[in-house]
């Protein structure tokens, strides 16, 4: 049995203590710029690469974000959800380890994370631009609706998918319309986003993925593989060995990566990125020094 208590254990060890109050400053900021305007996540938080926001930072930044000024309960139930589980269990592995190589490892998976991401985003994009392209071939009614439905939806009530499906309810009242060139400019707006009075409207190449999830789901791999039997209580009540639920968190994850369902905005194969970077390192950590992995 492995014993992860060192001689001298920190409830609140230095790197997970600073990286809890960032985070939270950096919230704290989400907000108060947010009043003034100033969307921190439209520089910070990671986008595709074919969005006008992308900048190379945003693999480490978005790290320290949790969300938006405009839905404050969600952004403090995310921080808190994170830095709770970073606490839990990266203080142990902090302990484990030493704080430079715990540090390592947290930003190396979220790193990680947001590679992996970014990969499966651009393979969906992907599938949208082949459709795009096809439509423009020969944009018709029933083209444009079947196209609406294999690839938009109206989650966040984006005002350009809005606009989208008021250019097919129109079409499909009045099939005799000519509006092929109107829905190849909508969802050219969509896809790349527009500037509308002078004001512009993000198009789904500039959506945000924010939060450090990533990074402290590669710290839950990284505890139930080095301490798979240690029990932890579901619900405070009913002790689950931390092997099981770590295996049961990425079952959920792959099936709701997959499954992609309308409205879902959590970003599903981040959270497997960072296990697979957890998996990465741990083998290679402890391939180069078998007799003491820390």
């Amino acid at each position: 049995m492995t014993d992860f208590r060192p001689s001298r254990f920190q409830i609140l060890p230095t790197v997970v203590k600073n990286l809890i109050i960032i985070n939270s400053l950096i919230v704290l900021a989400t907000f108060v710029l947010g009043k003034a305007g100033i969307d921190i996540a439209d520089y910070c938080g990671l986008h595709y690469w074919r969005s006008h926001y992308f900048k190379p930072w945003q693999f480490l930044t978005h790290m320290f974000l949790h969300g938006s000024y405009n839905d404050v309960n969600g952004t403090i139930v995310h921080l808190f959800s994170n830095m709770f589980a970073l606490w839990m269990f990266g203080s142990i592995l902090e302990n484990l380890w030493g704080p430079k190589r715990f540090l390592i490892f947290y930003l190396v998976c979220g790193l990680g994370a947001a590679v992996l991401h970014l990969g499966v985003v651009a393979y969906e994009f992907k599938a949208i631009e082949h459709a795009f392209m096809a439509y423009q071939q020969d944009p018709g009614v029933n083209q444009f609706d079947l196209f609406l439905k294999q690839h938009v939806n109206l989650r966040g009530g984006n005002p350009l998918s809005v606009q989208l499906y008021r250019i097919n309810e129109i079409w499909q009242n009045d099939p005799s319309a000519s509006l092929g060139r109107e829905s190849v400019s909508a969802i050219n707006q969509y896809l790349f986003g527009t500037t509308y009075q002078q004001m512009y409207l993000p198009g789904i190449y500039d959506e945000a993925t924010v939060g450090a999830s990533g990074a402290v789901f590669g710290i839950l791999f990284a505890f139930g593989y080095l301490f798979p039997n240690t029990l932890l209580y579901l619900y405070f009540l009913v002790p689950i060995k931390a092997k099981y639920v770590v295996g049961a968190y990425a079952l959920f994850e792959l099936y709701a990566g997959i499954r992609n369902s309308a409205g879902d905005n959590i970003a599903h194969f981040a959270h497997l990125g960072g296990m697979l970077v957890a998996f990465i390192l741990l083998k290679i950590w402890n391939k180069t020094n078998r007799n003491h992995f820390y």
